[in-house]
């Protein structure tokens, strides 16, 4: 395995991504990975890395710029906020760190897929409601909000995996029926599981408030896990 950061920059900042290759090998495809609402942190390095391990190329973006981080809630939504009301800037942002990581790589779109995790799922379906280049998309415990600037009748081709907690409480039962009902709408081919029990951020092993229904979930974790990799095989064809 190889791993390095990748600074890339826009006319309104320089960001630093992190990549993981399986080393001399070409990769499987190139995985694109979606960060928390604190920033890039070691869980997507650390998932990044495991990718490398399985053949795949993987590139953890960094959405808010370098050195832009949180660590408290009122810190994380100051981030997360602004780009959640503009969407139109987070998928510039996520266009860039896309062609980013293929220019790192050589991957092309059709052995591209977006994940990401909480904030960073609702990167990874805007990165498919915006029909950006990417072949499929995963969303584990991701945000449901719909993107209000994008045409109403726009179709998503990539192929879609949604991994939720179904007592999360950033994405009630009500939210999920929506964002099922806006890919059926738009006929994405689109898989929802749902973990019963599970509330958000299930994958992240420092969450521990079961009363405020974010708290990690292990057995959930791992299962999510094995889904995102059937699910990989499936779209890259290995």
């Amino acid at each position: 395995m190889a791993t390095k950061y990748v600074e890339y920059s826009d006319a309104e900042l320089t960001y630093e991504g992190y990549l993981a290759t399986p080393g001399d090998a070409a990769p499987i495809g190139l995985i694109v990975v979606g960060h928390a609402w604190g920033g890039q942190s070691d869980h997507e390095r650390n998932v990044c890395e495991k990718l490398a391990d399985l053949g795949y190329a993987a590139f953890a973006y960094d959405i808010y710029g370098k050195g832009n981080r949180a660590s408290d809630p009122a810190g994380c939504e100051a981030l997360m906020n602004p780009l959640v009301g503009d969407r139109a800037l987070l998928q510039s942002r996520l266009a860039l760190s896309i062609a980013t990581a293929q220019s790192e790589t050589g991957v092309s779109k059709d052995k591209t897929v977006g994940i990401g995790y909480c904030f960073g799922g609702l990167c990874a379906l805007d990165e498919a409601r915006a029909g950006l280049d990417v072949t499929a998309v995963v969303s584990f415990h991701g945000l449901f909000f719909a993107a209000d600037n994008l045409p109403a009748d726009k179709t998503i081709d990539a192929k879609v995996l949604i991994l939720h907690g179904y007592d999360d409480p950033m994405a009630t039962p009500d939210q999920m029926k929506g964002v099922l009902d806006e890919m059926t709408a738009k006929g994405a081919d689109t898989q929802l599981i749902a973990y019963t029990d599970t509330g958000h951020a299930f994958t992240n092993k420092l969450a521990n408030d079961k009363e405020g229904g974010m708290f990690y979930s292990p057995n959930v974790d791992a299962r999510s896990w094995s889904a995102l990799i059937t699910f990989l095989e499936e779209v890259m064809g290995s």
